[in-house]
């Protein structure tokens, strides 16, 4: 008798070995999909924003102005206004890159951010290129009148 019940705890012993077994292997092929799932996706979203950007940006550094030219939608009307001013920061890369955009309109200081390859954006270009020394150039905010004018470059 025990040495029947002892073959029979060593039968399920070996029986309960063998479904853990599986359930592991099972466990690694669901977390197998689950990544290559994810990949999959991120590659999609890559390709996505690819096609997103747009290709005849001209090259803008901080401290040039430029001309931006911003769809403006009035009704069922749409415009094109331009926008000019000297660029006082960049941020970002990819589909998400802004430009901080700074003018000066009645005597205030107007500041515009604007994504680079938004379909807001229509056109943009650069009017001159200008020597500075900083990516950002936030001081230009404290300053006034003549002040505000940043020295012209001509290698670029």
């Amino acid at each position: 008798m025990a040495k029947e019940k002892q073959e029979n705890e060593l039968e399920t012993g070996v029986k309960s070995a063998g479904s853990i077994d599986m359930a592991i292997e099972q466990k690694k092929d669901n977390l197998v999909s689950e990544t290559t799932k994810t990949l999959k996706v991120s590659n999609l979203i890559e390709e996505f924003e690819n096609e997103q950007l747009k290709k005849e940006l001209p090259e803008i550094y901080v401290g040039d102005t430029v001309k931006v030219g911003v769809k403006i939608t009035e009704g069922n009307k749409e415009r094109v206004q331009p926008y000019e001013g000297v660029v006082i920061a960049k941020r970002h890369g990819g589909i998400n890159q802004t430009i901080t955009v700074r003018r000066i309109f009645q005597g205030i200081g107007v500041e515009r951010v604007f994504m680079l390859h938004s379909p807001q954006v229509a056109s943009l270009k650069v009017e001159r290129r200008g020597k500075v020394r900083r990516a950002k150039l936030f001081y230009l905010r404290d300053r006034v009148g003549k002040a505000t004018r940043v020295k012209q470059r001509f290698d670029r």
